[in-house]
């Protein structure tokens, strides 16, 4: 009878430990709230976008639409700017660019599963190099963190490395 409850009260010991260090491996990252996705996103991809960029063509209707959401974004008005990117999306519903925006604003107003899955649309029809694919993971990112699932925002972190090729030597 001893030797059982001396047992079982190991047992629970190796539970709690076991417990107690899943538990630190999930710890959630420094607290983020505070930055812009300006800073969190746009400018870090910008500064390490050196390498090989890629860049579609695009309609010109679109382009007005998507510097116009930019401007009612930079002003504050973020429901200008989804239903603007709203209009430019229907004319180029595949367009990488105003997908990523879109995540982006999504980001800011706090919409964390429609951030991810606005990212994840625009890297699967976007390139797969460059600053656009890293605003990609930056934001899956940034929104699985909110959504408190830290190993996928961690596995989004290192999937940015992919997306730093360097350009073909010109002739």
């Amino acid at each position: 009878m001893i030797r059982s409850l001396q047992h079982a009260a190991q047992l629970t010991v190796m539970l709690a430990v076991i417990a107690l260090l899943s538990a630190c491996a999930t710890q959630p990252p420094a607290p983020t709230e505070d930055l812009s996705v300006e800073e969190q996103v746009r400018a870090p991809a910008a500064e390490q976008g050196r390498g090989l960029q890629v860049y579609p063509l695009r309609n010109p209707a679109v382009t007005e639409l998507s510097d116009a959401a930019l401007a009612a974004e930079r002003a504050g008005d973020l429901d200008r700017a989804v239903l603007l990117l709203e209009r430019a999306l229907r004319i180029q519903p595949r367009d990488p660019e105003l997908l990523q925006h879109m995540a982006e604003i999504r980001l800011e107003l706090g919409e964390w599963e429609q951030a991810e899955s606005f990212a994840a649309r625009s890297f699967d029809v976007g390139p797969r190099v460059g600053e656009l694919c890293q605003r990609n993971w930056r934001t899956m990112a940034l929104a699985r963190e909110r959504l408190q699932r830290y190993g996928e925002a961690a596995n989004a972190r290192q999937r940015l490395q992919g997306c730093q090729v360097e350009a073909p030597a010109r002739l």
